[in-house]
């Protein structure tokens, strides 16, 4: 009977074989399956006998996956979502200030170019009119850009608040799924498509923020964030929040009534771009335009009040500076009109010597902060370079990282993917291997009902 036996245990493990590699073709298509495959090994004979073994058994069913390749796969899809999370919010800030039409250096030349033009009849009341209305687009110039960092910076609160529940949710899951497979792994049971599924909300959490995997002997995964804070811990799931209570918003991590606090700016992915963005550009840019404003303003009204206008009174400030918000950052004064212009500098009627200090102003220097000490006249020039400058290293970045994680990709599937040759292959030879072992049942049926009809 060893004969049968072999064959049948031959026979029993081509189909195993058949079963894994009929489930790799059905899922040729399906996202992030990993594919399976037997293990084979010779079953051997009992001690003391002369046997030739007592067939084939299936030692395991094999789950073909790279650790570190998934771990690249991560890694590279945090650093996608960063740069992808940033750049539409560097092109609007790039195009909005670097449009010759709506720029603060078109706003401020044409202010500048309207005191020049007074200065060949300071008498005149369309030319001197014309620089109050200058001066009124030049407000409105700084308010529409300021506006636009306003409206990106609610933006950026509103698509991390859309992105905090969606992280917290992967952050459940994964940990639910963990107590799946630790208790499916326990009783024998295949747990390769809970793993795939918890690899893929992983690989989402991945695009949320840079995360850490560690698998545990259990075979449940602790998830952290690459600085360290706990996210999953077998069965238990972190959660993370911003706290207002002191003012500034801060990340943070609470897991197991323990509460950590985050640099989001360091945390990576969608999270991570946008702390990045917000914190590193953002907000020195909209400091340096309301310096800006600021500075101009103050200037300029210093100027004015150094100065006489025609009825030989002492300059009325021509400028209000905001404090922001929604009234904007800059306005003319009320009720300010080209008779109020003080440009003579000593009363004298035609007198334009405080307008040639007035239109000095554009060759001074002011201090902003994310660019330093500037010349008035070439600031926005600054700005809109330093800009450009943080818009186009993000694009080659993005550039960088789109393509490692198409490689992470490719370099995952060649392992864990399904290949429709290669199962075609193996549907050949287990087929085959199926068949054979038939035979040998065959051929010993045969020989066993020889053997009877010798005694018969």
């Amino acid at each position: 009977m060893t004969i049968i036996n072999n064959a049948l245990s031959g026979a029993v493990a081509a189909q195993a074989a058949l079963n894994a590699t009929s489930q790799n073709v059905a899922n040729l298509q399906t996202k992030g399956y990993t594919r399976q495959g037997v293990l084979l090994a010779a079953v051997a004979p009992g001690f003391g006998t002369r046997q030739a073994g007592n067939g084939v058994e299936v030692s395991a069913l094999l789950r073909i996956s790279d650790s570190y390749k998934t771990q690249q796969l991560w890694r590279a899809n945090a650093e996608l979502g960063r740069y992808t999370t940033q750049q539409p919010y560097l092109t609007q800030l790039e195009q909005v200030m670097g449009d010759d039409k709506s720029s603060l250096s078109y706003a401020v030349d044409n202010y500048f170019k309207a005191l020049n033009a007074v200065g060949e009849e300071p008498t005149s009341v369309p030319l001197r009119g014309q620089v109050v209305a200058q001066a009124g687009a030049l407000a409105e110039s700084f308010n529409s850009i300021y506006q636009v960092t306003r409206n990106q910076q609610l933006s950026v609160q509103q698509q991390r608040d859309a992105v905090l529940p969606k992280f917290n949710t992967l952050t459940q899951n994964i940990a639910a799924l963990n107590t799946r497979i630790v208790a499916a792994g326990a009783t024998g049971t295949n747990v390769s498509a809970l793993i795939d599924e918890r690899d893929m909300a992983i690989d989402s959490l991945s695009q949320l923020a840079a995360v850490e995997v560690l698998e545990q002997p259990d075979g449940s995964r602790a998830v952290s964030l690459k600085s360290g804070q706990p996210l999953v811990v077998g069965n238990q799931a972190a959660t993370l929040g911003i706290d207002t209570t002191g003012g500034t918003p801060q990340m943070q991590v609470t897991f197991a009534r323990s509460v950590y606090g985050v640099d989001d700016t360091a945390m990576g992915g969608q999270l991570g771009g946008l702390g990045t963005f917000e914190k590193n550009v953002l907000d020195p840019l909209q400091a340096s335009i309301v310096s800006m404003a600021t500075q101009l303003a103050t200037k300029i009204n210093a100027q004015l009040a150094q100065g006489q206008d025609g009825a030989g009174n002492p300059g009325k400030p021509m400028f209000e500076v905001s404090g922001g918000g929604a009234v904007g950052i800059l306005s003319v004064t009320q009720d300010y009109s080209a008779s109020d212009l003080a440009l003579s500098a000593d009363g004298t009627p035609g007198d334009s010597g405080n307008l040639l200090l007035l239109v000095d102003i554009k060759n001074q220097t002011i201090d902003l902060p994310s660019v330093g000490t500037v010349i008035l006249g070439d600031a926005d020039t600054q700005l809109v370079g330093s800009l450009g400058i943080d818009s186009q290293q993000n694009k080659s970045l993005l550039n960088t990282a789109t393509t490692i994680r198409q490689q992470a990709e490719d370099d995952w599937a060649s392992t864990s993917g399904v290949n429709r040759d290669e199962e075609a292959m193996n549907l050949v030879e287990f087929q085959n291997m199926y068949q054979a072992n038939m035979k040998v049942i065959a051929v010993a049926n045969s020989l066993f009902d020889a053997t009877l009809s010798m005694f018969g």
